[in-house]
C-alpha cells in the first residue's frame, strides 16, 4: 500500500519502482491519496472556487494510474498544505480503515523530514496507524523522497533523507513514471524544476550511479519485521 499526501506524490516517490514491482513481480498495489492537492494556491481554502480544477485533478489520478499500472486507488479530501489544521487522529483513522480493507504487509510513504507539512503529517499518521502490536499486518514501512519536497530542506536541518534501500529500475520503468507525471497538468513543470521529465530521469540516473546500475529509486527502510 502506498500512502501519500497529494495526487502526484505516488509517482514522484516510487513511480518507476511501482511499475517494476507490478509488471515483473505481480505485486498487488493500492494507493491512498489523502489530500486534494489544489486549494492551497489561494489565500483561504475555498473548495467551490477550485471545483473545476479539483475535478480535473481527480480525473488525472486515473490517467496516472493507467500509466503505472497499479491496481486501485482511493483519494480523500484533506486540505492541501493544511494537514496541520486537521487533528492527526482524523488522518490516522483514514489510514487504519484503508489498511484494514487492503491488508498490506508493506507500506510506502513520505520521508518524515520533508519540507512539506502534509508529507510530515502523513508520515506521522502512518507510523501511528501501524504500531507493531500483535495483530498488525504491516511488517515493513519504507519511506521515499519527493522531488521539490525533500531536497529543499535547510542544509542545517537534521532530518535529511539518507537512503539505505535502492531499487534498480529500467528505462521503461522511468518512462512510465514520467508519462504518469505528465498527466498531472497542475503539477508537471519545465526543466530544471525537480518535477520536470528531464529532472526525473536525471534523478534516477543519479541514484543508479550511487549503487552501480543505470537507473534506481532510493528509499529509507524504517521498519521490517521478519
Amino acid at each position: 500500500m502506498v500512502v501519500v499526501a497529494h495526487p502526484d506524490d505516488e509517482l514522484l516517490g516510487l513511480g518507476a519502482t511501482m511499475n517494476r514491482l507490478i509488471f515483473e513481480m505481480n505485486v498487488s498495489t493500492h494507493v491512498v491519496i489523502l489530500g486534494e492537492g489544489i486549494t492551497s494556491r489561494s489565500d483561504k481554502r475555498d473548495v467551490k472556487m477550485w471545483e473545476q480544477q479539483l475535478n480535473i485533478h481527480r480525473a488525472n489520478i486515473q490517467k496516472a494510474q493507467k500509466a503505472i499500472g497499479y491496481g486501485s486507488v482511493n483519494s480523500h479530501d484533506f486540505p492541501d498544505n493544511r494537514f496541520d489544521s486537521v487533528p492527526l487522529l482524523d488522518i490516522i483513522k483514514v489510514i487504519e480503515k484503508e489498511k484494514g480493507q487492503f491488508k498490506p504487509d508493506v507500506i510506502f510513504t513520505h520521508h518524515g523530514g520533508d519540507v512539506n507539512i502534509d508529507h510530515q503529517r502523513t508520515f506521522e499518521a502512518v507510523i501511528t496507524a501501524t504500531r507493531p502490536m500483535q495483530h498488525e499486518t504491516v511488517k515493513t514501512i519504507i519511506t521515499f523522497e519527493t522531488p521539490s519536497g525533500t531536497e529543499w530542506r535547510a542544509s542545517s536541518d537534521p532530518h535529511h533523507f539518507i537512503p539505505n534501500l535502492f531499487v534498480s529500475v529500467s528505462m521503461a520503468n522511468v518512462q512510465a513514471k514520467i508519462a504518469g507525471m505528465e498527466h498531472y497538468e497542475f503539477e508537471r513543470r519545465n526543466y530544471p524544476h525537480p518535477r520536470s521529465p528531464e529532472a526525473l530521469k536525471i534523478q534516477a540516473q543519479r541514484w543508479g550511479v550511487v549503487v552501480g546500475c543505470e537507473f534506481a529509486e532510493a528509499f529509507c527502510l524504517i521498519r521490517s519485521i521478519q
